[in-house]
Parts: C-alpha cells; sequence; structure tokens
C-alpha cells in the first residue's frame, strides 16, 4: 500500500534551472517571451479578464518568503504561457526571477536537448508521468515555494479530454505541494475559457481573433486543515490530508468554472443581439439607397410617403405621439422607419 508522509524539501535541490547559465537565459527569455504572448493575447485576440487584481496582489504585495501558488483548469497546450501573460502587466514580466515556475511531462517537454534548454529557459520543471507525488520534479517544485516563489500547477494533471467543457478531479499532488510547503502558500485559483479556439486540439499554431475569458477567484483558506495537520490527538493520515486539501481546490475551480461558463454564454447572447441589430440596421440603410425610380415606383413611393405625412398629428414635445397614430395601414416606407426605431438602440447608429 502507498504510504504517505511529510517529505521535508530544503531550500536548495540540485537542479540545472538554478545555474548561472540558465539564470541568465531567463533573464532574457522570460520578458521577451512573455510581453510577446501578452501583446498576442491582448492585440490579436480578445481577453476579459475578471479579478486580476487579485493575482497581482498576491504576487506584489505577499509578504516576503511567502510562496505563491496558483492553481488553473488546463484547456490548451498554450494555456501557460497566453493564459498567465494575458493576467500580468508587461512591466511585470520584466522582472523574470519573479515570475512563475510550472512542471511539464518529460515525455512531452523534454525529449530532446534543444526541447529541454527552451523549457528550462522559460522556467519549466520536469516531471515524470507515473512517479508519484514525491519524485523530483515535484521536490524540486516545492522547493522553489520554500524559497518564497512562485508556481503555477494544473491539478488536473493533463489537458481537458473534452474542450474545457468540464474540468477533471484534480489530483493529489496539488495537496501535497500545499501541505508539504514551509510556509503555507497563497493559493489563487482561476478558470478560463476560450483557449480552445486558439490552440484546438491537434493545432500547432495558433488562432487570432478569438475570444478568452478569464475570472481569478480569492485565494483559498486552509487555516482548518492546518490546524487539524497540527492537531496530533486527532491522527489525521497524510494521505488524508493531502486529499482534503485537493477536494478543495478542485471545488474552488468548479465553482469558478460556473462563473465563467454563464459570463460566456451572457456575452454569446450580446453578441448575437448586436449582430441582429447591424443587420436590421444594414438592411434599413440599403432600403434608403435603392434607386426605385429605375423600377418605375419612385413616384408611389414618394406618393404614399407624403399622404402619410399629411396624416401625421402636429408634433408635440410631450408626449411622444403614439406609432399607430404615425403610419398609415397604406404606406409601406412609413413602417420601414418605424419598426426599426422600435428594434434598434439610437445610439448604435452614431
Amino acid at each position: 500500500a502507498l504510504r504517505f508522509y511529510r517529505k521535508k524539501v530544503g531550500k536548495e535541490v540540485n537542479g540545472v534551472e538554478d545555474s548561472v547559465i540558465f539564470r541568465s537565459l531567463q533573464a532574457l527569455a522570460v520578458p521577451l517571451i512573455g510581453n510577446a504572448c501578452h501583446v498576442f493575447m491582448h492585440g490579436l485576440n480578445s481577453v476579459q479578464i475578471y479579478g486580476a487584481e487579485k493575482l497581482q496582489q498576491a504576487l506584489q504585495e505577499r509578504p516576503k518568503d511567502k510562496p505563491l501558488l496558483t492553481v488553473s483548469n488546463h484547456v490548451a497546450a498554450m494555456d501557460d504561457p497566453f493564459v498567465i501573460a494575458s493576467l500580468l502587466p508587461p512591466s511585470v514580466m520584466m522582472e523574470a526571477q519573479e515570475l512563475r515556475w510550472t512542471l511539464c511531462a518529460t515525455d512531452r517537454c523534454f525529449t530532446n536537448p534543444v526541447l529541454s534548454t527552451f523549457f528550462r529557459s522559460v522556467k519549466v520543471l520536469p516531471v515524470n508521468r507515473g512517479e508519484g507525488i514525491y519524485q523530483k520534479g515535484m521536490d524540486m517544485a516545492l522547493s522553489k515555494l520554500n524559497n518564497g516563489g512562485w508556481v503555477h500547477i494544473f491539478p488536473e494533471g493533463s489537458r481537458s479530454k473534452d474542450g474545457g467543457k468540464t474540468i477533471a478531479p484534480a489530483k493529489r499532488g496539488v495537496g501535497r505541494l500545499v501541505m508539504d510547503a514551509d510556509s503555507l502558500p497563497v493559493v489563487v485559483p482561476f478558470v478560463h475559457t476560450g483557449m480552445q479556439d486558439i490552440m484546438p486540439v491537434g493545432k500547432r499554431i495558433p488562432r487570432t481573433g478569438k475570444r478568452v475569458i478569464v475570472v481569478v477567484g480569492d485565494p483559498i483558506n486552509f487555516d482548518d486543515l492546518m490546524a487539524e495537520n497540527s492537531n496530533d490527538s486527532q491522527h489525521i493520515s497524510r494521505g488524508d490530508l493531502y486529499d482534503k486539501v485537493t477536494e478543495r481546490i478542485g471545488q474552488r475551480l468548479q465553482q469558478l468554472k460556473v462563473e465563467v461558463d454563464r459570463l460566456a454564454a451572457e456575452q454569446k447572447a450580446e453578441l448575437q443581439n448586436r449582430h441582429t441589430a447591424d443587420t436590421v440596421n444594414d438592411g434599413y440603410k440599403v432600403w434608403q439607397q435603392v434607386d426605385w425610380e429605375s423600377f418605375g415606383i419612385g413616384n408611389m413611393l414618394s406618393a404614399a410617403a407624403e399622404h402619410s405625412s399629411a396624416q401625421e398629428p402636429p408634433k408635440q414635445a410631450e408626449p411622444e405621439p403614439r406609432l399607430e397614430e404615425e403610419q398609415s395601414v397604406f404606406s409601406p416606407i412609413s413602417r420601414v422607419p418605424h419598426w426599426f426605431s422600435r428594434h434598434t438602440d439610437a445610439s448604435e447608429l452614431m
């Protein structure tokens, strides 16, 4: 049976990522790639962020040596760095040493020396699938937290299998990062949707002109679990503590998922209504621009319009004349503007 325990990890874990060479590469690569991703997301796509200040506050205002752990859903291969970069101001991304570390499977990101060098240069740590929560990659992530750093992790462990429609249950590894850190991390969750359109499964080149919505939640509180952990009389197993933390993080992500889906549905309906209004507006403009004289009915329409205006009562400031009094049943041209004015907002024509 698998035995759970607290594996003490120091602030120094041997890794080439901390060498002078890679620190220099990180100082160049992280700001360059981060700001390029920021421009791509905000310049070539549309990103709407709710609660961005919560992440920025946790990143810039947390006490010194206080670790930061961010957790999010995983939809597309480029969630990190695209979504992370979209959440931060460009000026913040200039400080490479203050930005996040993240994890990636060795069979995906570290398959050859070139890829290994690149991903280490952008602060990615290698983990091996199937080696469990006590492997070296997890120890290295804990070491970053113990140094007061920022680690980002996808609790699902892999990308969504249904294009981001649902969030898979969180895995126990995130529970270990929270409970085994020397100091309880600030845990900030966020959930996004729309990355499945920018980087569909099987595509290698990101698309433009798409909409992404990100909702950042409040930091997750674990004080009650820390109290249970310090109370030896309750004899709570380490595995149970990991599971409770993991479950709480998973529940919070599910709650944010409901919120982001609601916002996406509202915006989709708003865009559809706006499209309908634009279509009506364009149709009315076409009606006005048609040369009815060439069809031989210009005089007929003009006479109908004059007949309609002759039957209108004198204009009064208050109240506005009713629709029935303004239009004639024999005036087809007069019906168009009134029908149009009832179904569109005048401000949209300006």
